[in-house]
């Protein structure tokens, strides 16, 4: 039945687009907060089956669809942050976020049509995941990237995850596409064959190693991570700063036992550094001699520049200023034409510059510490750089940018899929939810919830050794993702010789 409902005769162009949409929203659901990782492969076998009866342009639409249904789905939270807190009415805040979920769809359109334009169905089933790896490379890098809810995003809990230290997350998404198009070639097509490859994608990581890294010592780390829970619609007028002071300073003096490290979220002080300097020196007289206390703030440089960064007092040497800004968000693209068209493109702190690349790892406790202020912790390459030459992780959020929305949950299961590709823990600080201390596998030792002032303490170990992923990074698995679309691109330069003869 399966056979003839995908095959080339019986799937009417509406089936297949439609099977799309599907296949978007079955994607979202293999992220947090759902984790039904199980329907990737499904989702993909989906935009697999029957796209080889499609010309360029259907399969483009296909594709295209494909991404309004992740998106729509999956980054519903973009409308909150522009109508909840970019001060956009309704009519306005839907279309911007129509137009977001649309043009990010054009990057799978692009996918599949270069697939149907450049690729034959020769070792299809190969050649479908690698070119689907490729376009999610393209995402990542292409107008400063957008890598949310790549396809191996949801595999931190699976059979899978062992795959995730060797290869990082695109090696995960290129092994959920294998499965699903050998799925679709075994159910649909009938050819036996391909169970032995797609049993040996799950199998194997129960040869591999559980762990790649070690402690650096038996002594732990005491750690104390602070949540406000602080209004962001209040959050930059004078009050708002006072009470951010109090708040903070409140918590940090209410910690309870010996730690050596207390970590506040991003912006904790809505005010430049130089005007914290105060509130910074009083909390710091409070604290033990060697405790280090690091805070996301806003610095300020005599060239009037500002920087979204991670500074210390206390037990801390060095700072970090965030080198991947938010598009938008942190700093405005043709700024000279969008500023002050709508209230979204000036809200507070828009106009953020980009820090240097390779900074020297921040000291606190004793510890080198690499930083990825929120969006940086889902990009796989800056991340591992930052791994290479630290013990342990930290990474400060405001994710009240999301409201009550799924973003929280697929934030925090990015920084646990980090940890588990570099073996290191992450330290997460947020301004709401979710505080979390997650371990070199990908496991969340503790958290706090959601929208409550919190103060969440644990241990963490400082980390040595690398997983291979932190050595290489992802190019191996982009390379292994190019050579799976050899065989079909091959023949299809072949194509015009041939009928010349």
């Amino acid at each position: 039945m399966l056979g003839s409902l995908f095959s080339r005769h019986n799937v009417p162009l509406f089936g297949q687009l439609l099977a799309a949409l599907i296949a978007g929203v079955l994607t979202t659901l293999t992220a947090s907060p759902f984790e039904l990782w199980w329907l990737g492969p499904v989702a993909a076998g989906l935009m697999y089956a029957g796209v080889h009866a499609l010309t360029p342009g259907q399969a483009a639409l296909k594709g295209w669809l494909y991404g309004v249904g992740l998106f729509a789905s999956g980054t519903s939270w973009v409308y909150v942050s522009i109508h909840d807190y970019g001060y956009t009415g309704m009519p306005l805040a839907v279309f911007l976020t129509a137009l977001f979920v649309g043009v990010l769809a054009l990057f799978f359109a692009l996918t599949l049509w270069l697939y149907r334009r450049f690729i034959t169905p020769r070792l299809a089933c190969l050649s479908f995941a690698g070119v689907w790896v490729l376009g999610e490379v393209l995402r990542t890098y292409l107008f400063t990237g957008f890598p949310w809810l790549l396809l191996g995003s949801g595999y931190v809990d699976s059979p899978l995850a062992d795959w995730a230290p060797v290869g990082g997350v695109y090696l995960l998404s290129l092994l959920v596409a294998l499965s699903g198009t050998l799925l679709a070639e075994a159910l649909l097509r009938r050819r036996v064959w391909a169970l032995a490859p797609l049993a040996a994608i799950w199998l194997v990581p129960l040869a591999l190693p559980a762990q790649w890294t070690k402690p650096a010592s038996d002594t732990p780390t005491r750690v104390a991570l602070l949540q406000g829970n602080l209004s962001q619609l209040t959050k930059w007028t004078p009050e708002g700063q006072r009470q951010a002071a109090n708040t903070y300073a409140t918590l940090t003096q209410r910690v309870e036992g010996d730690v050596d490290l207390i970590i506040w979220p991003e912006t904790a002080l809505p005010m430049a550094e130089g005007n914290a300097r105060a509130v910074l020196s009083r909390v710091q007289a409070n604290l033990a001699p060697d405790t280090a206390l690091m805070t996301g703030i806003v610095q300020r440089n005599s060239a009037g520049q500002y920087f979204n960064s991670v500074v210390g007092v206390g037990n801390v040497e060095g700072n970090y200023q965030k080198e991947h800004l938010v598009p938008f968000g942190e700093y405005l693209p043709l700024e000279s034409v969008l500023r002050g068209a709508i209230d979204f493109f000036d809200l507070p702190m828009s106009t953020f510059t980009q820090g240097e690349q390779q900074q020297t790892p921040m000291q606190a406790a004793g510890i080198a510490m690499g930083n990825a202020i929120c969006y940086e912790i889902i990009y796989p390459q800056l991340v591992a750089q930052r791994a290479r030459h630290s013990g342990a992780l930290i990474t400060v959020s405001n994710d009240t940018w999301f409201g009550g929305s799924i973003g929280p949950h697929q934030h925090l299961q990015m920084a646990r899929l980090r940890a588990l590709e570099n073996g290191r823990y992450v330290l997460r600080a947020t301004s709401n939810g979710i505080t979390a201390i997650i371990d070199p596998r990908g496991h969340v030792d503790a958290r706090t919830p959601q929208f409550e002032t919190a103060t969440l303490t644990g241990e963490f170990y400082a980390m040595e050794g690398l997983t291979p992923f932190t050595r290489l990074g992802s190019w191996p698995a982009w390379l292994l993702a190019g050579v799976l679309v050899l065989p079909g691109l091959v023949r299809a330069r072949q194509r015009p010789a041939k009928r010349s003869r």
